[in-house]
């Protein structure tokens, strides 16, 4: 069941617009099969590129994946489990300028997502019907826990699409057109 309207902010209205399935359990278990391929055509050149108008190297970007899958499975745990302590937001720039300061290699980036993805795929099979709709405070907005599922899967797919406009060998792969720039 997709999340209604007041479940989540207009900030990730964007993200759960790009997943029209209603089966999202299944979309966040296609991308953990599609995502680490498209991943895998990315050299390591590619990986430290710049292409303007982006502010961000193609590594940036799947660290920023990596850590939204993190940051976002966390928040979901949080809020299923029933904790109402409001969760603070975080500073994606920062978080991407911090990446570089020791760059993990793209095979360890890919595992990452991997781990991460499978863990929140687990966690969300897992969890009682009653949890689905529970609300929390997430970057100062209400949020459910469905709302945070669909985030998952649209947040990859709005940076998918951004990948496939930075480097085209991705486009049989990418799950979306292009995107704002990062």
């Amino acid at each position: 069941m997709r999340p209604a309207r007041d479940e989540y902010s207009d900030f990730f209205a964007g993200y759960i617009s790009l997943v029209p399935e209603s089966d999202v359990l299944n979309v966040l278990e296609q991308q953990l099969v599609e995502i680490p391929v498209v991943w895998r055509g990315i050299t390591e050149s590619e990986a430290t590129a710049i292409h303007l108008p982006y502010t961000w190297k193609i590594r940036q970007v799947l660290d920023h994946l990596v850590d939204g899958e993190r940051i976002f499975g966390y928040r979901l745990l949080r809020i299923a489990r029933g904790d109402t302590t409001p969760l603070p937001g975080f500073d994606e720039h920062f978080f991407a300028e911090a990446s570089e300061e020791r760059p993990a290699p793209l095979a360890d980036i890919i595992e990452s997502f991997e781990s991460l993805r499978r863990a929140n795929i687990l966690l969300i099979r897992n969890l009682p019907a009653a949890a689905w709709s529970r609300m929390g405070i997430m970057s100062g907005s209400p949020t459910s826990v469905r709302a945070l599922a669909f985030i998952l899967a649209g947040h990859i797919r709005h940076h998918a699409a951004i990948l496939r406009c930075r480097l085209p060998h991705l486009a049989d792969h990418a799950e979306s057109e292009c995107g704002n720039p990062r």
